[in-house]
């Protein structure tokens, strides 16, 4: 099985984000809210929601679901 160059591309920027501590959907899916509410505002996120935002950046689920927050936020 092969891979294509987007397939291939989107596992390197996986491994590259990867951080030595990281957070699972079940945490992610909790604190979510915060993170939406701080990012729609423009506030600082503080260093404890860092992770949210890494995880977000590697998990298409978790990021589907805050961008369906957001939206409804925004309402």
């Amino acid at each position: 099985m092969s891979l294509s160059r987007p397939e291939l591309q989107k596992m390197l920027d996986v491994v590259r984000a990867t951080q030595l501590v990281e957070i699972d959907c079940d945490v992610c899916l909790m604190q979510v809210g915060e993170f939406a509410e701080l990012n729609l505002v423009g506030k600082p996120i503080p260093e404890g929601l860092r992770a949210i935002e890494q995880h977000l950046s590697i998990c298409d689920e978790c990021r589907e679901e805050y961008e369906m927050l957001c939206l409804a936020l925004r309402k």
